[in-house]
Formats: C-alpha cells, structure tokens, sequence
C-alpha cells in the first residue's frame, strides 16, 4: 500500500488567516493546468501551471467571483471558458456572465451574459458543437457546450467514473445535490486508483470549508486492497505520465512521484502567499 502521510495539518496564516481554495483543471491534450485559486474571498487569482516545465506562472486577478466547477480549459490549454459573476458590473453582459479568454488571463475574446448564477458554464467541444446561439462562431477549433448538472463533471470528462458504490442519484434531484457521489480513476500505467467522495451538503452558494462551488471533496488512493485517506489534499487527479497532481489545504500546489511505499515531490509551489496584485495583460491576450 502507497503510505502518504498528512503531514502538518495546520493552515498557514495569510492576510484573513484563512487558506486559500484551490481547484485545479488539466487540459486533456497537453500538459498544461488552469489553476484558479479564491482568497481573499472576494477575489480570484488565476495562473497556468506548465508540467512539462514544472513551473507556474500567475496571471489575473479578478475582484468578483468565478465558478471552478463551472469553467473549463480547452484541450490545448490555450483558452479558459470561465463562468463569472461581478456585482455592479455594468458592461453589456450583465453581472452574471460567461466568457472566454488565453489562458491565464481574463480578458473576454468572447463573452455573453447568462440569467444569473444558478445556470450553468460551458466546456469546450472537439467537433465545433454549441448548445446554444451564443456560444456559436469561435475562430478557434472548439465550440462550446453547457456544463451538465452533476457532481464532478469537470472530472468525468478527464476519465473519472462513478464508483460501483456510489449512491445513486434521485429522479427528482435536478441539481444533483442531494447526495455524496463517488468517483475513481485508474493511474495511468499502473494499478493504483485515485478516489474522490464528496461530503457534506453538496450543490448551490453553501459548503463547508474550502469546499469550491459548494463541493467538498475528500480524497483517497487504493492499492492492493487497502485504502489510505489523502486528508491533507483539496483537489488531485492524475498527470497523463502517471504523477499526481495535488493541490493542499495549506494552499501548495504539488507533483507527487509515487515510489513503493513512499512518494518523492517533484515540484513545489506556495499559493498561499499570494495577495491580489492586479496587473493589465500582455497585448496578445486581448486578441485571438
């Protein structure tokens, strides 16, 4: 069994003495990570996180809120279709609105407004499709599809697949709220299988600590029968060479090589220094 300890659980003290929530978003085509991280509460910080190279790079800061679970990367890991939300805004698409942009920047190649929080994003589609009028006519090679309401559907489009003893969803759930789903992937090349369950009320604006659109999620990896929890972790999924990507409780985003019984870091960052430095993009972000 893969033995990986929790460490030090205490979280670090920031400006609100509280860690940042950290939700990560793998591009299925390259290795590139959007990582959108929330803290201060009412702002958002958004960088790329290169795993070829092992390095992250920060870019926007957004004084409003953004929905993780309810924005996508595309397969290339160029663009951002992100799902915001910016009381006050008075720009044409309203407060609540989706828009997509070059990875890690905000600024809108393409946007429309939505009738408020409870819709859903959008993800990006390899065969051009869109659902609706105006996702239509990206100069890219995606369209743009809506989000289902499920639980972890950023995750079931990158492998995961509901457990065999997941409970099942009631008919009458619209949301897919009123239960604690459970998902596995296999690692890529080898027989470990990453876990995830959520806990908690699931669904909606309320979760529990570091819980991201509502969503906690508790993490685990099974080998050879027997289960260890990865109590310490807020987000994780599997780089497509086998690694595991992490996201802390502390606020670290890390690359864990997993060796027999021990894991050995491969890379390491601390987001949760970070305090919102808004900065104007490069010119070739504001243009396809």
């Amino acid at each position: 069994m893969v033995r990986i300890h929790a460490g030090d659980p205490t979280l670090p003290m920031t400006a609100n003495n509280v860690a940042p929530r950290i939700y990560c978003i793998p591009a299925t085509d390259a290795p590139v990570v959007a990582v959108l991280r929330r803290g201060p509460s009412d702002w958002f910080h958004v960088g790329r996180w290169d795993l070829a190279r092992e390095r992250f790079d920060g870019g926007a800061w957004f004084a409003g809120r953004i929905f993780p679970r309810r924005s996508a990367l595309s397969p290339d890991g160029r663009f951002l279709c992100y799902f915001a939300h910016k009381p006050g805004s008075s720009w044409e698409h309203g407060e609540a609105y989706v828009a997509v942009s070059k990875l890690p920047w905000l600024s809108a190649l393409h946007a429309f407004g939505t009738c408020g929080t409870w819709t859903r994003g959008f993800y990006f589609t390899e065969d051009g499709g869109c659902d609706i009028p105006e996702a239509e006519g990206l100069p890219i090679a995606y369209g743009l599809r809506s989000i289902p309401a499920v639980q972890f559907a950023n995750e079931r489009r990158r492998g995961w697949e509901e457990a065999p003893d997941s409970p099942p969803r009631r008919p009458d759930d619209v949301w897919d709220q009123h239960r604690n789903a459970r998902l596995r992937k296999r690692q890529p090349g080898a027989e470990r299988v990453l876990c995830v369950e959520s806990v908690g009320a699931a669904g909606g604006e309320f979760g529990t600590d570091q819980a991201v659109d509502g969503l906690l999620g508790r993490y685990a990896i099974e080998a050879n029968g027997d289960v260890e929890l990865l109590d310490d972790l807020q987000w994780a999924d599997w780089s497509r060479d086998g690694r595991l990507l992490v996201a802390t409780r502390s606020g670290r985003i890390q690359i864990w090589k997993l060796e027999d019984d021990r894991r050995r870091v491969d890379f390491d960052f601390d987001l949760s220094t970070l305090e919102p430095d808004p900065v104007a993009p490069p010119g070739d972000a504001r243009h396809w």
